[in-house]
């Protein structure tokens, strides 16, 4: 598949969200947020919880509401639920009824696609995150990091002009989760789909990205962005002073008076 990189620009514009809170008033979960992720791109936000980072997250996937300022994806305001935005949360949220084969399908049913095409795209989907074999299987006879590859596939077979990762790998154990790693960036590669990855992981952050966005909570605001130029495959097996060097100034960030607070 071609890679594109001229779709899936997420223009962020003094966005900040308020909820009401449980006795009177309002909290204010993201403080006014200028942010441009350019068409291609591998962006994280991290942070410790309650920063802010999956309201930001959901506010892009038109899940969350505004209370002032505006989100644009490729220039049309975002308004409300995308189906051209995909999503993996770290529940995979496989309909345990399907084999992972029909749960891929079931993602092609709102293109006006041959019922053939359909099984086509997505046998080479759940081949690409490594699953040929596996496609009559249901998700409980699967894996955690299986049942996180067929959500991959899934969202991916639908070419998305944008991925929303919310700490999709936060449950996995480390050797599945560097295995995810190599699989996740491999696709994205192939894709380059903007992919806006959330994740309190200072290592995942550096390992995946191609821009690092810091966030300090109370109210949650990016207090530092970080370009990371080493080149790939990174693994925290063979990296080398400037990988921790970022990671060590990350860490110091996140542990200044405020960054934590909730």
């Amino acid at each position: 598949m071609t890679a594109q990189t001229d779709i899936g620009r997420i223009d962020i514009k003094a966005a900040e969200v308020t909820f009401k809170a449980p006795g009177g008033g309002r909290v204010e979960a993201l403080a006014a947020t200028d942010l441009v992720i350019e068409p291609g791109s591998f962006v994280s936000l991290i942070g410790p919880s309650g920063c802010g980072k999956s309201t930001m997250l959901n506010a892009v996937g038109g899940f969350v509401p505004l209370t002032s300022g505006a989100i644009e994806l490729d220039g049309d305001p975002v308004t409300g639920i995308n189906p051209d935005v995909g999503v993996v949360f770290q529940q995979y949220a496989l309909f345990p009824w399907f084999t992972a084969l029909g749960n891929v399908m079931f993602a092609l049913k709102r293109f006006k696609i041959s019922k053939q095409e359909r099984l086509e795209r997505a046998y080479a989907a759940l081949k690409e995150v490594g699953l040929e074999g596996r496609e009559k299987t249901y998700p409980g006879q699967l894996s955690g990091g299986m049942r996180q590859r067929v959500a991959l596939a899934r969202v991916f077979v639908t070419s998305p002009r944008v991925l929303l990762m919310d700490e999709p790998f936060g449950a996995l154990d480390a050797q599945t989760r560097v295995a995810m790693h190599e699989i996740l960036l491999r696709i994205w590669e192939a894709h380059r789909t903007t992919v806006l990855f959330v994740t309190h992981d200072v290592d995942e952050a550096l390992i995946l990205s191609d821009r690092a966005h810091i966030m300090s909570a109370g109210p949650g605001r990016i207090i530092e962005t970080m370009n990371v130029t080493q080149e790939r495959p990174r693994h925290v097996d063979n990296i080398g002073p400037d990988f921790l060097e970022a990671r060590n100034h990350i860490i110091r960030l996140l542990r200044q008076p405020g960054a934590n607070d909730h």
